[in-house]
């Protein structure tokens, strides 16, 4: 046991570190990176549909993904029409169908649903992050040093929200949990999802602070509220598939902690949330 908690510390420490340095560099480095991490769960997403008789395309999905998050960051850095970046999206879903009618045994329903589901799910969802991560209006962080950007601070502050809410959802669940919050995720309580929220809360309104925005604890509040909410509606939504699946975990891809799917299931949902909230919510809040 004790060996285990090691493995499971030692690469979520590495794994942290990791995501640290990507997110820091940005640009490029973070796309590949972000590639490589859909590409994984893709394939363990499509495992687990497997293990349910269903037979995803996964070829044409997987190709689909990685096209999806190198034209929306070349439309990011300027260097594609923006139409042409937000075309992939539907002609990769009719390449899918497509490719599903030209097989032997023609795709079902779930087939189709699976496929497209997974070009949203770790597609279109995390594409998101790049969009985050590029952010660039001096707004967002008017009084911030001129070489710190407003896309990485925010980034960094979604990310440590959703750290901050599976830690506080752990402690405060460990120690107080009395009320059973799914019957999908038996360990999970009211009581920590109340923990988590909190915590990411108290995130949220720290970062607002500091970035001087309109209504800081307002605004700072509800978005740690909101991504919580969505962090815990990405776990729970993986959860449902593992069980669905008959599988414990997603996979073995990281010592201690199971698979891909099982560490980045909260930040599926996450980054379109923070996205939408700080480009279309929070400038139509008043400065004080």
């Amino acid at each position: 046991m004790q060996s285990v908690s090691r493995q499971r510390l030692v690469s979520g420490l590495a794994a942290g570190l990791f995501g640290l340095v990507v997110v820091g560099l940005g640009g490029w480095w973070f796309t590949v990176a972000l590639g490589v991490i859909v590409h994984l769960g893709l394939l363990e997403f499509f495992r687990m549909a497997q293990c349910t008789g269903i037979r995803p395309a996964t070829k044409t999905t997987l190709v689909a993904c990685q096209l999806l998050l190198i034209s929306t960051q070349w439309d990011l850095t300027g260097g594609l029409p923006s139409h042409l970046a937000s075309a992939v999206l539907p002609l990769s879903g009719a390449a899918i169908c497509g490719w599903l009618l030209l097989q032997p045994v023609t795709g079902s329903i779930a087939d189709i649903a699976a496929s497209i589901f997974g070009l949203f799910y770790l597609g279109y969802l995390p594409s998101h992050w790049l969009r985050l991560r590029q952010l660039g209006s001096p707004e967002l962080l008017p009084h911030g040093p001129a070489w710190l950007s407003a896309g990485l601070v925010i980034t960094l502050m979604a990310c440590l929200m959703i750290v901050a809410s599976d830690i506080g959802s752990y402690l405060i669940g460990r120690r107080f949990g009395r009320l059973p919050l799914s019957p999908i995720s038996p360990g999970k309580t009211v009581e920590g999802a109340l923990g988590g929220m909190l915590a990411a809360v108290a995130v949220g309104i720290t970062f607002a602070l500091w970035m001087h925005w309109p209504w800081a604890v307002f605004s700072g509040g509800l978005l740690g509220a909101l991504v919580a909410l969505f962090a815990l509606v990405g776990d729970l939504t993986e959860s449902m598939m593992k069980r669905d699946a008959g599988l414990k975990d997603s996979g073995d891809a990281l010592p201690g902690h199971g698979g891909i799917l099982d560490r980045i299931d909260s930040y599926l949902f996450t980054p379109a949330v923070v996205y939408y909230a700080v480009t279309l919510l929070l400038p139509q809040l008043p400065y004080g």
